[in-house]
């Protein structure tokens, strides 16, 4: 046999460490009601948004949209909802 050696053990601490992911996924409508601010706080603290559009996207957006494309989140208008993302979560709309 060869001498390949695999720690299984230490494979599946890294694959949990790697797993780990904080914050929630917040359901709210996105109305002009919520200040810029709170979107930007809640991405930050690596929670996911699906916003109800309620009016127009991106002049609602447009107080924390590029904020969250400049830290590397993701934004995504799809059937009436805004998907918001923090860095890190992708969003795959390869099936569409």
């Amino acid at each position: 046999m060869s001498d390949f050696d695999l720690d299984l053990r230490t494979v599946e601490e890294h694959i949990d460490e790697e797993l780990e992911i904080e914050g929630s996924i917040i359901l709210d409508v996105l109305d002009g009601s919520t200040p810029a601010e709170e979107w930007l706080e809640a991405i930050s603290k690596g929670n996911v948004l699906v916003l109800a559009v309620d009016g127009e996207v991106n002049e609602l957006a447009a107080g924390f949209a590029r904020d969250v494309k400049g830290s590397g989140g993701n934004l995504i208008h799809f059937r009436g909802f805004l998907l918001v993302t923090p860095p890190g979560v992708d969003v795959d709309t390869g099936r569409l």
